[in-house]
């Protein structure tokens, strides 16, 4: 992944939650920051198991 796809990712994502926000829906994703962190989590102990320890091939 590069830093371009991260860019667009972050800014899809910031004008879907502000869409979200107008229509006065709720945000599919954690609310929290600690919610957010743990999503993160989750993503790097896939790439850590998958990439580094060869699991999951």
């Amino acid at each position: 992944m590069n830093l371009k796809e991260i860019l667009m990712s972050t800014a899809s994502g910031f004008v879907v939650g502000i869409l979200f926000a107008r229509v006065k829906l709720p945000v599919p994703a954690p609310p929290t920051l600690s919610g957010v962190m743990g999503v993160v989590g989750m993503f790097l102990g896939y790439i850590l198991a998958v990439r580094v320890m060869g699991w999951g091939k």
